[in-house]
């Protein structure tokens, strides 16, 4: 196998600047993709990346992924610079770690917005731009099947369920026509910033010895996934949801 795969390929990525939307800008780019990365307000993590990535192979986008004006100026900027999206990779997301009782409409709101609506919306503004044999993945998450779930989860599984829902139904929609594939990965508890904020170090290990390997996945085990599903390799794979978990769920 070429060690470019993507040889000629153009991905795009919201939240891409930390965690494993940087693992899979960072893969994607060592298989020969041009990368676009959306990022929110850590102007400092997006440009390091870029810096890391080479300026030829890899852009920046700053925007709002929750908003249908940002995903609309993401797209934009990257037609504008690379010319066309073969990839995208709506990653960007929140994990409110709040129950049913302390959750408010605000909460509920932008959870929906950037987990479910903003990924909605790329996928509508990129759409005219990506040919046949172009790849989506969606990103969910394993705790919709964990045994070990607890109620501060509840919002941010509800949207997740809403993208496995999506996935399917976009791969039998209009793109399924147009030769594009869906899908999605479920990754279990991973080494993101996203995730251990604010946990000490005695419940991460209890989260890892939920695993039968005692520990918890890195960024770029995830990206890896990522990187099967868009390759030509998963060619005849569309509307489904790979776990990526360990062996967790």
């Amino acid at each position: 196998m070429s060690s470019v795969p993507l040889s000629g390929k153009v991905a795009v990525i919201t939240g891409g600047s930390k965690g494993i939307g940087a693992a899979t800008a960072t893969l994607l780019v060592s298989q020969g993709a041009k990368v676009v990365i959306n990022y929110g307000r850590d102007t400092a993590a997006a440009e390091n990346l870029i810096s890391q990535l080479g300026a030829d192979n890899a852009y920046a986008v700053q925007g709002d992924a929750s908003t249908v004006s940002g995903v609309e100026k993401l797209v934009k900027a990257s037609v504008d610079r690379f010319g066309k999206i073969d990839i995208l990779i709506p990653n960007a997301g929140i994990l409110p770690m709040k129950d049913i009782e302390s959750t408010t409409e605000e909460d509920y709101d932008y959870t929906f917005n950037l987990n479910v609506k903003g990924p909605f919306f790329l996928v509508q503004k990129a759409l005219p731009y990506m040919a046949r044999g172009s790849s989506i993945v969606l990103i969910s998450t394993t705790q919709c099947y964990a045994s070990t779930v607890s109620s501060p989860y509840t919002l941010y599984c509800a949207t997740k369920g809403a993208i496995e829902q999506l996935t399917r139904l976009l791969s039998k929609d209009l793109l399924a026509k147009k030769g594009i594939r869906v899908n999605a990965v479920a990754p279990g508890p991973t080494a993101t910033d996203l995730f251990l904020e604010g946990k000490p170090q005695k419940v991460l290990d209890t989260i890892a010895s939920f695993h039968p390997a005692n520990r918890i996945a890195k960024p770029g085990e995830i990206a890896a996934s990522i990187s099967y599903l868009v390759g030509d390799g998963a060619s005849w794979i569309s509307g489904q949801t790979l776990r990526v978990n360990g062996g967790l769920a």
